[in-house]
């Protein structure tokens, strides 16, 4: 009988679903004939909560996101008398928030669950603490460290981005036969290798110049504007790529920028390419979010860090930082500077691309694919 595999994650930014694609699409060319649900938990329960879980986050990200940086820090503390208070009041709000998804696990037969956030780990570990459920699940963190909130046992197995976020679970208990480094799920597109020329032309791209792709992120949010109108101030002649996203008026701004003659600019809305863009670009500038960063790595692309979160993206921006693959530009008013500076020197551009594709895993939603797999057969 083929196996029934939930992927669960939660719409809160969008790494964590991209993560659930991943996982989903790896799933459906190693076990074409599992069955294979792709869920985001929060469209089982009400507006208000949803609003509260994952609107919040976004609009913390845009207006206070050094108060979002201390409440990350403050989650990551240990509690003097085992479990926090805190997480058991939280973990009694979202069952009663979310009874839809207990009524789907507990009335539907799964052999396995894959989480992408922490959300529903906590919840099926609770089930499982108290006998209700008896399903086998593992969890893939979606940043370069690890947080508290990730570790929620019973987990049958924990997949890591790095080896220090492996040890950081294992600091709070968790058995190191369960955790395994893998890398950061990505689309399995980016295990593809692709022909440079195919590529540029595909993307309508002369390649006769650095390329620098700028990111907005899944939301579009912060400054986005200020950022492309710095980049165009680089000196040296660049071939910039500002991909918008969803955001119809951001693409609109952007668009009304007048360009340097010395450069050459495309502004692009939603694209589903991004791999493609990503192997022909020399530089890519973003926001340190983990998936997109993971795909900068898969892509051996030097990242230009912008505007990191507090929080996660801080964490993510060391990372970058003490494994030389990155450069961060802290003002908005000294980015084309340091831009330029790096791309006068072509070896330095090199180490930061070869140290990319050193810490790329382009293969790793296949991995924890394969080692959740396992557990199947055991």
């Amino acid at each position: 009988m083929p196996p029934r595999i939930l992927v669960l994650s939660a719409s809160v930014g969008a790494g964590h679903m991209r993560a659930a694609q991943a996982v989903e699409l790896a799933l459906r060319q190693v076990v074409p004939d599992a069955v294979v649900k792709n869920l985001d938990v929060l469209t089982l329960t009400n507006s208000a909560f949803r609003r509260v879980y994952a609107k919040t986050y976004i609009d913390l990200v845009n207006r206070a996101p050094h108060f979002l940086g201390l409440f990350y820090d403050m989650l990551d503390q240990p509690s003097r008398s085992g479990r926090n208070t805190s997480d058991k009041f939280r973990l009694m709000v979202e069952k009663l928030n979310l009874k839809a998804f207990l009524k789907l696990l507990q009335e539907e037969p799964w052999d396995l669950v894959i989480n992408t956030h922490f959300l529903p780990a906590e919840i099926i570990a609770s089930l499982r603490r108290d006998g209700k459920l008896n399903v086998k699940q593992v969890t893939a963190t979606t940043d370069f460290e690890t947080h508290r909130l990730w570790m929620n046992q019973p987990c049958d197995r924990y997949f890591t981005a790095t080896e220090e976020g492996a040890l950081y679970l294992q600091h709070w208990g968790v058995p190191a036969s369960d955790t395994q480094a893998t890398g950061i799920p990505i689309h399995p597109v980016f295990a593809q290798e692709k022909d440079r020329a195919a590529c540029l032309r595909n993307q309508g791209l002369t390649g006769d110049r650095p390329i620098v792709l700028q990111m907005a992120g899944g939301f579009g949010v912060g400054p986005i504007e200020q950022l492309y109108r710095a980049l165009l101030e680089v000196q040296k002649p660049l071939e910039v790529v500002a991909v918008a996203g969803k955001n119809q008026e951001l693409k609109a701004k952007l668009e009304t920028v007048p360009v340097p003659e010395r450069h050459r600019a495309h502004v692009l809305g939603f694209t589903d390419q991004i791999d493609e863009l990503m192997a022909v670009a020399d530089l890519v500038m973003s926001k340190p979010g983990g998936l997109t960063t993971s795909e900068v790595l898969a892509r051996g692309a030097g990242m230009v860090i912008v505007n990191p979160t507090p929080g996660q993206e801080y964490r993510n921006n060391d990372f970058l930082l003490e494994n030389g693959a990155a450069i961060k530009v802290n003002n908005i008013g000294t980015l084309a500077y340091k831009i330029d500076a790096l791309l006068e020197d072509p070896q330095k551009l090199a180490r930061l691309r070869e140290n990319a594709r050193r810490l790329g895993r382009p293969q790793a939603a296949f991995d924890v694919v394969r080692r959740s797999l396992d557990l199947l057969q055991k």
